[in-house]
């Protein structure tokens, strides 16, 4: 579990590529040392590292994670965010956070306001029917706050605020127009939409099968 506070930056030393797969090498440097199998979030994805040293770590991107990441897009020296785990006694400085990506969008453009960098992205409705305004959304695994939300034909543009330190600490000050940015929807809007979805199914199967009693 994460909480989309996005500890350092790293940098791809190399990537071992299959047809649809990557053993990512990633030179990071944190605060405290790295264990055998624990889980950083690459970009929002959650990873386990497989190995590693003094300042990087290797992990594996599997045909799930690279069909459904922005990850297959990286490069030998690509700037990526990460985050290791949440401890137990830590505090939720951003959401929950899975390190699960539900897809991806694309980054539109970013306009300055006072001491904001307004960000706009745009994805398809699969995703954008997760998004509220004031919900919260991981992009690249970055907790952020939807301020606004349009509908673009059957794509959804959202806008959040980037506060400087976020702007300057993260991989979003690098983004141009096109890019490809993972998404993780709120989890517990998902849980929600999936138990309202359930609910509603039974009642239909519920009618009818009162239907066929009739009949």
């Amino acid at each position: 579990m994460f909480t989309g506070i996005i500890e350092t930056t790293g940098k791809i030393k190399s990537i071992s590529r299959g047809t649809k797969s990557l053993t990512l090498s990633v030179q990071a440097e944190f605060d405290s040392g790295l264990v055998l199998g624990e889980s950083i979030a690459v970009n929002g994805t959650c990873l386990t590292v497989t190995e590693f040293g003094d300042d990087w770590f290797c992990a594996d991107v599997t045909p799930e994670t690279f069909n459904r990441t922005s990850l297959g897009q990286l490069h030998t020296d690509s700037v990526v965010n990460l985050e290791r785990a949440m401890k137990a006694d830590g505090r939720f400085g951003g959401h929950i956070v899975s390190g699960h990506i539900d897809g991806t969008a694309r980054f539109l453009s970013f306009s300055k306001e006072e001491n904001a960098v307004n960000v706009s992205v745009v994805m398809e409705s699969r995703l954008g029917e997760y998004m509220i305004e004031k919900g919260s959304v991981a992009i690249d695994g970055i907790s952020l706050t939807i301020a606004r939300i349009k509908k673009d034909g059957s794509d959804h543009i959202i806008s959040v605020a980037v506060i400087p330190h976020t702007w300057e600490h993260t991989t979003l000050s690098k983004k141009k127009s096109g890019d490809i940015v993972n998404i993780e929807c709120d989890v517990i809007g998902k849980y929600i939409r999936h138990f309202v979805e359930l609910k509603n199914d039974v009642k239909d199967v519920s009618s009818f099968m009162d239907f066929e009693s009739y009949h």
